[in-house]
Parts: structure tokens; C-alpha cells; sequence
């Protein structure tokens, strides 16, 4: 149900961050205090998904948080730990419950099926019983168990804050974190113009249907069977690298592995979103091609489709801007910058923030700013997949840039991410969503809102939500996951790595 929709210039006025010279001290106490009420009423949100049988969450939970979903993945009990510690930090529960809800996760962890050589979780299991899934609850249909690169590091990144954020479990979560060899995922031969490897997007222990190359990344003498991708663009998948590099499984220079942007040469990568203008440079020995694209008078580092969760998650955990202060330091906000622009004036929607969600008028998709990404597909910010083309000259020819744009989706996960970069724009995008909308339940934003038609996703998903008390406790904590994450030798093995590197990246 929508409610008035504020003007184009009352928009922009809220949009407006507030300054250093013109912010008042109660007007930082203001804020402060409205996000930690949104961190009260997510962390709601969290624990009405945990199964109390195993402590450990499901996917997500109706608005109500009544009826919880009966798979969860490790990506999820990996934002559920995070979670726990903003919790504990924000002092929104004791250090005894905390402590309790860690040891807990811990122990099912432990007692998880795996992949036995590589130490891999499969990507479903069934909170309550513990058991793999092997058929889907809501459709009978099979699931092949898999263990994904991406989902594996993301649970790794909470053991390695559990290890230095809660002394009475980091022996435990340190076992757990260092059986899980990422080597697994490594194809050392991915990148042979660049003399590195990429990482896999993940493996079945038993042969699929479809395309799967038989390997043994791991070494261990056992067979698995691949995908046939790999992740080749900056996109959230480099936390797979940012672990398996801070554990010594896999060689540093693969951070110059993935692509930038696909080098200009002729029509060989004349299918990217746009033309890129960079140079070569060398790091580490690694030849990177540093491009950048640009938009709207703003010049950038994409990734893959252009989503807010693409650029911005693994710096959740991970203190990009600090630590490569000149390569996603710079891009960062310039991303976000861009995404506001989208939503704002390009598109006209009154509202920003596009990432992938569920879908207001059914099911989950990918949302983003489509001439963000390097995919010339895109993901698109509206219901109605409207997309840019503008070429690529000598290869491929523009198309009209559209009209007018649809039903634009937009989720509340996207502004939280963005809050480092842009504090007052983001708070004041989600005061309009919650005033405008029917967007805020008893935890905390919904998922999605589908801004034109007034369509909600009245879901609470543990992925996104746990976005939102990442982003919220770093930001009223100084950087609390950040720092757990750091410890343990973390830091000397990634920043000088990833300091190094200069992107070209601003107003253009």
C-alpha cells in the first residue's frame, strides 16, 4: 500500500548529506540513535530465524516472524555470527547470550556433513535436523549437494572474527576455520596471460548434470567435479580470495587475477557493457589492465551487473577503503554516488539502492544499476528489466537509451551498505522508504519495495539482514567486525597486497 510520494526537490533536499562544518553534535546523536534502533529491530529479525533446536538460523522469515524458512546455508549462519557479535557490542544482548548463541553454532557446525577432504560445507542444509537437504521443501524438486566458494568464504570470514571477538570459542572456530582448504576452488591455470589463477565458483562431489570439469584443486586424491566458471570480475566474490590469501592457501598475486574491466583489445571483449579506458600496470609480477568505465559524468572500477551488494559487501568485513585506500578506497563512494544518481534523476523513482532482493511481486532477483556492471545484460533496476546498451565501438552498435523507466525495486540492504560513503543521503533515503511505504515490520525494514506501484516484499532474509547489522554495527561500533576480522595475522598478509594498487577513478 503507498502512501504520498514526497516531491522531486524535497527528494533531493533529504538526499543531501550533511556536512562536517553544518553537523551538530545532537544531530550526530540523532542519527546515531535512529540507527541503533534499527539495529534493535533487525536483530529482532535475526533471532526469530534461529531454529532453537540447533541455534542455527534459516533463510529468512515472514514478516511476521512467525513462519521460518527449512533450509539455511553457510553464508547465512556466517552473517547470523557477525550478527551476534554487533548485538553483543551494541549491547543489545548480554556478553553471556552471545557467548551462548556462538557456542551453539559452533557445535552444529561441528557436527555439519562436509566435504571430508577439503573440509567444504554443502550450500543447503535443514536447521532443525542438521541433515543435508537433497530434495527442496517447498517443490520435492532434487538438490545436488554443492560447496560454493563464495558461500564457504563468507561462513569462514565469521570464524575468523569468532577467533579473536570471543576468547572461549577461538580454538574451536580456528579448527573449523583451517580445515576448510579453498585451494579446492583454485584453478592455478585460469589466467595464463596474467601468469596467476582464479577461483571456481564451487564443486559437487558426484557428477552433475550440465557442464563440470573432473579436478583435484585440492590435491587430496579425491575427485570432484567443478563448475566450469570462474570468477574472473570484482564483484562480492573476491571475499573467496581475501580468505583464502589470509590463510596461505593460495598465492597472493591471485589477487591481480580477476579483471578490472575486460582490456580494450578490438572486439575480443566487445560483449562488456562499454568500451573501458585504462592502461597496463604491473603488481606483484601480475600485468592488470587497469580500465574504468564511465557514467553520467562519473568515472568507475564496475563489477559484474551492477549491484550495491556486488561493490559493497565484502567491505563489510574486509576494510577495503582503509587498507587499499586508492583502488576500492576511491571507488567506493564514487559507486555510490552513481547508484543515488540512478535512482534519483536518471530513472526519477525518488528512491535509490539497488541490489539483489526479493522481488515485491514474487520470488528473488538481481537488481542493480545496469551501466554499472560490466555485463552488457545487466541487472536492471525495475520490474520491467528496462536496460542501456551504449555500444562498443567497431564491435557492437547502441541502443536508444529508454524513455522512461518502471517499476523500480529498491531494498533497504543497499542504503546500509552504502552508510560509510554516504551517511545523510542513506538515512535519508530510508526515512522516506518507511514513511512512504508500508516497509517497516517488527524487524526492521522489509526486504524489498517496489517504489512506483507500492509492491513490498514483507520477507526478512538472513543474508541481507545480516548486511544491515554488519554495516550498522561498523559504523556506530568505529569498526568493530573489521577489526576481528584484521586480527590473527589477517592484516599482514592481505593489505600489503592490496595497497599497492591505484585506480583512476572519479569525476570524469
Amino acid at each position: 500500500m503507498r502512501k504520498t510520494v514526497l516531491t522531486a526537490s524535497l527528494v533531493l533536499t533529504l538526499a543531501a548529506p550533511a556536512t562536517a562544518a553544518n553537523a551538530s553534535p545532537s544531530s550526530a546523536s540523532s542519527a546515531d540513535a535512529t540507527l541503533l534502533r534499527y539495529a534493535k529491530d533487525t536483530w529482532r529479525s535475526m533471532t526469530a530465524m534461529v531454529e532453537p533446536a540447533s541455534g542455527l538460523p534459516a533463510d529468512k522469515v515472514t514478516g511476521d516472524l512467525k513462519t521460518r524458512a527449512k533450509v539455511t546455508s553457510p553464508t547465512n549462519i556466517g552473517t547470523y555470527l557477525w550478527s551476534t557479535l554487533v548485538a553483543r557490542d551494541l549491547r543489545l544482548i548480554s556478553t553471556r547470550d552471545a557467548a551462548e548463541r556462538v557456542d551453539k553454532v559452533i557445535e552444529a557446525l561441528e557436527g555439519l556433513e562436509r566435504h571430508a577432504p577439503s573440509g567444504q560445507y554443502y550450500n543447503w542444509y535443514d536447521p532443525a535436523t542438521l541433515r543435508l537437504v537433497r530434495t527442496w521443501p517447498e517443490t520435492g524438486d532434487v538438490v545436488r549437494p554443492f560447496a560454493s566458494s563464495v558461500d564457504n568464504a563468507w561462513l569462514a570470514t565469521a570464524l575468523m572474527m569468532v577467533r579473536n571477538a570471543v576468547p572461549a570459542q577461538a580454538k574451536r572456530a580456528n579448527r573449523l576455520l583451517t580445515s576448510m582448504n579453498f585451494a579446492s576452488y583454485y584453478d592455478k591455470a585460469a589466467r595464463p596471460d596474467a601468469g596467476t589463477g582464479l577461483l571456481r565458483g564451487g564443486f559437487w562431489p558426484e557428477r552433475p548434470e550440465g557442464c563440470s570439469v573432473e579436478s583435484d584443486y585440492a590435491g587430496t586424491g579425491t575427485t570432484v567435479y567443478s563448475t566450469c566458471h570462474h570468477y574472473g570480475a570484482p564483484a562480492e566474490t573476491r571475499i573467496g580470495q581475501y580468505v583464502a590469501i589470509a590463510l596461505g592457501q593460495i598465492p597472493r598475486e591471485s589477487y591481480y587475477g580477476p579483471y578490472r574491466t575486460f582490456p580494450d583489445n578490438g572486439c575480443d571483449f566487445g560483449w562488456q557493457e562499454q568500451k573501458p579506458v585504462g592502461a597496463w600496470k604491473k603488481y606483484l609480477g601480475v600485468n592488470v589492465w587497469e580500465g574504468t568505465y564511465t557514467y553520467r559524468g562519473l568515472r568507475y572500477v564496475p563489477n559484474w551487473g551492477g549491484s550495491m551488494f556486488e561493490a559493497l559487501m565484502p567491505d563489510l568485513v574486509v576494510p577495503e577503503a582503509k587498507w587499499a585506500p586508492r583502488s576500492w578506497g576511491r571507488n567506493h563512494p564514487v559507486f555510490v554516488r552513481a547508484q543515488i544518481e540512478h535512482g534519483l534523476n536518471e530513472a526519477e523513482y525518488g528512491y535509490w539502492g539497488f541490489s539483489p532482493s526479493n522481488d515485491p511481486h514474487g520470488g528473488y532477483r538481481e537488481y542493480g544499476v545496469d551501466a554499472l556492471g560490466m555485463d552488457e545484460p545487466g541487472y536492471t533496476s525495475d520490474a520491467e528489466r528496462t536496460s542501456v546498451d551504449p555500444g562498443y565501438e567497431g564491435c557492437r552498435p547502441a541502443k536508444p537509451e529508454p524513455a522512461a523507466y518502471g517499476d523500480g525495486v529498491v531494498t533497504p540492504h543497499a542504503s546500509f551498505l552504502a552508510l560509510p560513503y554516504a551517511k545523510g543521503a542513506a538515512m535519508a533515503n530510508l526515512a522516506k522508504l518507511r514513511e512512504n511505504f508500508d516497509a517497516y515490520g517488527p524487524g526492521g525494514f522489509y526486504d524489498a519495495v517496489a517504489v512506483r506501484s507500492g509492491a513490498v516484499s514483507t520477507w526478512y532474509l538472513a543474508l541481507d539482514q545480516g548486511m544491515v547489522m554488519a554495516a550498522l554495527g561498523n559504523v556506530l561500533t568505529g569498526g568493530d567486525l573489521h577489526r576481528y576480522f584484521a586480527g590473527s595475522g589477517v592484516e599482514a598478509k592481505l593489505r600489503p597486497v592490496m595497497e599497492i594498487e591505484e585506480w583512476n577513478v572519479g569525476n570524469s
